[in-house]
């Protein structure tokens, strides 16, 4: 079944899922206009501005963005806008600032100016895109994650998502020397944090002074050596955008091997992904925003490829979103939520409402919808 046709025999779900986001995230987008948020509370979404240089601080300006590109309504782009504003105070906080500018800015401003040809917004991704080439060890040959003391040659699988920031830098001022930098990354993530079965390590300690690792960290998944689901999605999507971006091979490559690990454990458990696919079988844990964002790398390798390989990918996907909007989805007037049944890492903050799980959710149905904007 071609692409297009396993598009089709699903055309029916793909409607329905967007008009229900669409009805509910129009009452929310007014409801929280003056928020930043990240979770909810007794089903109300909590507000991150008194933490304005938090990570996530850019997903519900960029969805909201999502969302105007899909609809033209006027009324997300009003509280995306908003949004933006109030995420510029991150500047003034400068050591709060770290590898994680991409998520905070090129989803918010980045979209801005990509749809709007808003010259403040332009300016702001532009700073954050200096921010994050700051960060590049040119001996060691990486982007250092955080500002935790004694981490100067950490690196982290997340970075895979905020490069784009850079892909983006380099077209907009016309300079290759933010590709550079995106590339090096790629390539060093390529070679450090995906192991040979295809899973992925966390967060790796390099050498500062030459291209070499000197450890590992199991960071937000079970335990060492084990294997965190949402950072297999960080870079089911990361290295498949890094193809889009560069056209180079080994980047869809490395997607699909790390893509093809995600579907067969995720099989195991009807497309509901656990927390870590090396976890003990009880309690059993799961994280709805590994699916959202594995969904959306997948659907985009669907689009590089053709005939049965696409269709394993796309098909993928939809079994991943179709499970979880039947098990997980909240579609009440009630709950500022969409998809419950996130969690930040194995030993904490378990089976919650997280704002990037509504955010890829709801960019994976538009990608299926037939939406052409890409947002990184």
């Amino acid at each position: 079944m071609s692409f297009t046709d396993l598009i089709e025999k699903h055309k029916s779900w793909i409607e329905r899922t967007f008009e229900k986001l669409d009805e509910k995230l129009s009452h929310c987008a007014v409801r929280s206009r003056e928020k930043i948020p990240y979770t909810v509370k007794d089903g109300v979404h909590d507000d991150r501005k008194n933490n304005i240089t938090w990570w996530t601080n850019g997903f519900w300006g960029g969805l909201m963005w999502l969302m105007y590109e899909a609809t033209r309504n006027p009324e997300y782009e009003v509280t995306a806008r908003v949004s933006e504003g109030l995420l510029e105070k991150a500047f003034e906080e400068i050591d709060g600032l770290h590898h994680d500018v991409g998520f905070m800015f090129h989803l918010t401003s980045g979209a801005s100016y990509r749809l709007t040809g808003d010259k403040r917004s332009r300016r702001n991704n532009l700073l954050a895109a200096m921010l994050l080439a700051s960060r590049y060890n040119s001996k060691g040959e990486f982007i250092r994650a955080w500002n935790i003391e004694n981490s100067e040659g950490w690196t982290i699988i997340d970075s895979m998502m905020n490069i784009p920031l850079l892909y983006w830098a380099s077209r907009e001022v016309g300079d290759d020397r933010f590709k550079y930098i995106a590339v090096a990354q790629a390539d060093m993530c390529a070679r450090d944090h995906v192991r040979e079965d295809g899973t992925i390590h966390h967060i790796v300690m390099h050498d500062t002074t030459k291209p070499k690792v000197l450890g590992t960290r199991g960071g937000q998944g079970y335990k060492e050596g084990s294997c965190w689901s949402r950072g297999q999605s960080w870079a089911v999507y990361g290295f498949i955008l890094s193809y889009i971006h560069t056209q180079d091979k080994k980047y869809l490559e490395v997607a699909r091997r790390v893509a093809d690990l995600f579907i067969e454990e995720t099989k195991k458990t009807e497309w509901l992904p656990r927390i870590d696919f090396k976890q003990p079988e009880t309690p059993l844990k799961y994280d709805s925003t590994a699916g959202a964002i594995a969904a959306c790398g997948m659907i985009e390798i669907a689009k590089c490829l053709e005939g049965a390989e696409a269709e394993k990918y796309l098909a993928a996907a939809i079994c991943i979103l179709q499970a979880m909007e039947k098990n997980w989805c909240d579609f009440s007037d009630e709950n500022d939520s969409i998809l419950q049944m996130g969690s930040e890492q194995y030993k904490g903050g378990v089976h919650i409402p997280i704002i990037y799980g509504d955010f890829f959710f709801t960019e994976a149905i538009l990608k299926l919808k037939g939406s052409n904007f890409l947002i990184w």
